[in-house]
């Protein structure tokens, strides 16, 4: 039980991070042509929303003591979708809320890459065959 509680406690947090960073004014980054050259903005956005996948599915995989793998699959693919409404929703919030942030469509192809790769990784590593 303290397990799957830490590992709530940590899919929250990095929940938290994440709001934060999505939030940051537009003028609060740096702006270097080669950042840009080598799409960093988007590689940010896939390694964020892996790793939020990746923790709630280990969260949630705690959470179930006698799990039906079939159940269990389905929560994981529910976990990549919540993800990905989650980055489509931060995209209107920098649209009308967020000084010099725009929406940015391949921000959000970028966090469904992102969730679903967090969503594989976490079917093939936490649920046993």
């Amino acid at each position: 039980m303290r397990k799957t509680r830490l590992l709530f406690l940590a899919a929250i947090t990095w929940f938290i991070i994440s709001v934060v960073l999505l939030t940051l004014p537009g003028s609060d980054f740096p702006s270097e042509d080669w950042l840009d050259k080598i799409y960093f903005d988007k590689w940010v956005h896939i390694g964020m929303f892996s790793i939020m996948a990746v923790l709630w599915c280990l969260a949630w995989r705690s959470k179930e003591q006698n799990y039906n793998s079939g159940r269990l699959t389905s929560a994981f693919w529910i976990i990549g979708l919540l993800c990905l409404v989650y980055g489509i929703i931060m995209e209107f919030v920098q649209k009308y809320y967020i000084p010099l942030r725009s929406f940015d469509v391949s921000d959000i192809a970028a966090d469904a890459v992102g969730s679903l790769a967090g969503v594989i990784f976490s079917l093939k590593r936490y649920i046993k065959k």
